[in-house]
């Protein structure tokens, strides 16, 4: 699998913590939008390739995406992985690893896509906040939901506080999603696209 980062990349590091050369998962690839993003180096510390791939650098989005894609397909990339990867990618893109692209999001999907989401839940006055991890198609955050996680929140609402609970729930749900996958106990149901069928056992060692 590869994973694309735009910053620090601590999802990165959940993955090569819990799924990297175990159970036939293999990171081979991380890409960045930027080279200054410093999830980079935790990739180069685990012996992963590593490439960056800037908007700056290309005459158009598309020709971004494609060498993007490129580099990916010669790495026979069979799942990307999405990991606080901020920008768009065009259709061309998703379409060529159709089934097989997912992120994670720090909200309850369908509510607050987009960016910022953690404010806009608290915004918004929600009662519980949570981490969807999804298939990525065309749209900003509207792909099939794989898997979901919520808590309540406290009160007072600190946001630096909840923020890093997001971030741990996303640090295990995220994995554990990728482990369904590779375990091909993840399926979209035939009569309806939008439904995902997971077939889980009880959790055992990584």
């Amino acid at each position: 699998m590869a994973v694309l980062i735009s910053g620090a990349g601590t999802n990165l590091q959940a993955l090569l913590d819990t799924v990297h050369r175990r159970k036939g998962v293999e990171i081979v690839a991380v890409a960045s939008s930027t080279a200054a993003a410093a999830g980079l180096a935790r990739a180069e510390r685990a012996g992963v390739e590593t490439a960056a791939f800037a908007l700056a650098d290309y005459p158009a989005r598309a020709a971004r995406d494609r060498a993007l894609a490129d580099w990916l397909s010669a790495r026979s990339v069979e799942l990307v992985v999405l990991a606080g990867f901020m920008e768009l990618l065009e259709p061309e893109f998703v379409q060529r690893f159709a089934g097989r692209i997912i992120n994670v999001h720090p909200a309850l999907l369908p509510a607050f896509p987009g960016v910022r989401a953690i404010e806009q839940a608290l915004e918004y006055g929600v009662k519980v906040i949570g981490v969807t991890v999804h298939f990525v198609d065309g749209g900003v955050d509207t792909g099939p939901i794989i898997l979901q996680e919520c808590f309540p929140l406290p009160y007072p609402r600190d946001i630096a506080e909840i923020t890093q609970r997001v971030h741990s729930v996303e640090h295990r749900l995220l994995p554990r999603a990728v482990r369904l996958i590779a375990e091909g106990r993840v399926r979209i149901d035939e009569r309806n696209p939008r439904l995902v069928h997971t077939d889980e056992i009880e959790d055992g060692a990584d």
